[in-house]
């Protein structure tokens, strides 16, 4: 197996980990469970996949992919009650979930010759989107969309990093663990330092 396909399985496993936590807490049945994770394990890379024009889409051409979602599920719906705080459950394994499918995101548009900008726009789709129907589908606030923390800047900033580092000359895989790292660590200053962007403030019209 190669290691652009662990990282698929690793997205698609985390991911769905989030998605059933999701179900969780909208208090959904073993079915809607087995929906929402697989809904949030393969969104991104779905999108991304039609996007670059990959046939057969990778969840269609690997099953085990849908598989490893529903037993997350299933998983899920039988130990989430034992968790003291399922949001933070939730936010933690969403930000490992968000610097893994970016790096897998980034790494299907390296492996395809894909010029920067398109790379960089993968791996944020891949990363970011997944989450957003989850949160979106179960009526959450997004957590991509949440004022205050970055989100989609960490997607940007690991691909960004992939892509300079493969034209420096790094290989793809060292190139992608940069990615995740960087990813991750700005992710994580985020939600424990209050990392942020600054934020636009309306102003009064001129008269």
């Amino acid at each position: 197996m190669s290691g652009l396909a662990l990282l698929d399985y690793a997205s698609v496993l985390v991911f769905a980990l989030t998605g059933a936590l999701v179900a969780s807490r909208a208090q959904l049945d073993l079915v809607g469970f087995a929906f929402i994770a697989c809904l949030t394990a393969v969104g991104g890379g779905t999108v991304r996949d039609l996007l670059l024009d990959r046939h057969p889409v990778f969840w269609v051409d690997q099953p085990a992919y849908i598989l490893i979602a529903c037993a997350a599920a299933i998983l899920v719906f039988f130990t989430a009650h034992l968790m003291e705080s399922r949001y933070n459950w939730l936010i933690w394994l969403d930000s490992f979930a968000l610097s893994i499918a970016a790096a897998a995101g980034t790494g299907a548009a390296l492996s395809l010759g894909q010029s920067g900008v398109i790379v960089v726009l993968m791996g944020v789709t891949t990363g970011c989107l997944g989450g957003l129907m989850r949160d979106v589908v179960c009526n959450e606030v997004p957590l991509v969309l949440k004022q205050g923390e970055l989100y989609v800047s960490c997607a940007f900033a690991g691909a960004l990093t992939a892509v300079f580092a493969t034209r420096l000359g790094l290989e793809i895989l060292p190139s992608l663990g940069l990615c995740a790292l960087i990813c991750w660590a700005l992710r994580a200053g985020s939600l424990m330092f209050g990392w942020r962007l600054p934020v636009y403030k309306g102003r009064p019209p001129r008269t």
